[in-house]
């Protein structure tokens, strides 16, 4: 659980909470949100940094790309911080020129989808061999 300071340190900033915003709708590749908030791979990157050190968000490399996603924001502060989010920032007008943004690359199959992980296959175990002592 992500203690308040650290919480609102971490989104003390327009454009972490523009990442917040967008992640609130599902993963996305680091390459799509550079594009959606125009701005530098470096940006993006120490915006990303941030964030996943306080814990709230995740990364999962797929070849070439990182994914981002939120993490379970699990403590009551947390899950009303992110409801106020989703709810008030998306009528905002630059928080909803991304979400606008967003939409409109993933109509257009533009944006990055993450894959779904496999799940590991259980093979049951070999049958076990049988000694036969020498007679």
């Amino acid at each position: 659980m992500t203690p308040a300071p650290q919480l609102f340190r971490a989104l003390a900033d327009r454009t972490r909470l523009r990442i917040v915003n967008l992640l609130a709708r599902g993963s996305l590749c680091v390459c799509d949100i550079q594009r959606i908030l125009e701005q530098p791979q470096s940006s993006v990157s120490r915006h990303l940094a941030l964030l996943k050190s306080a814990g709230l968000i995740r990364d999962r490399r797929d070849g070439m790309r990182i994914f981002y996603a939120l993490t379970h924001w699990d403590s009551p502060l947390a899950r009303a911080v992110l409801t106020a989010v989703r709810t008030h920032l998306g009528a905002e007008a630059d928080y909803g020129a991304d979400l606008n943004e967003l939409t409109q690359l993933r109509a257009r199959g533009e944006c990055h989808e993450e894959p779904k992980r496999r799940r590991a296959v259980r093979r049951p175990a070999p049958f076990p061999v049988e000694s036969h002592p020498e007679a």
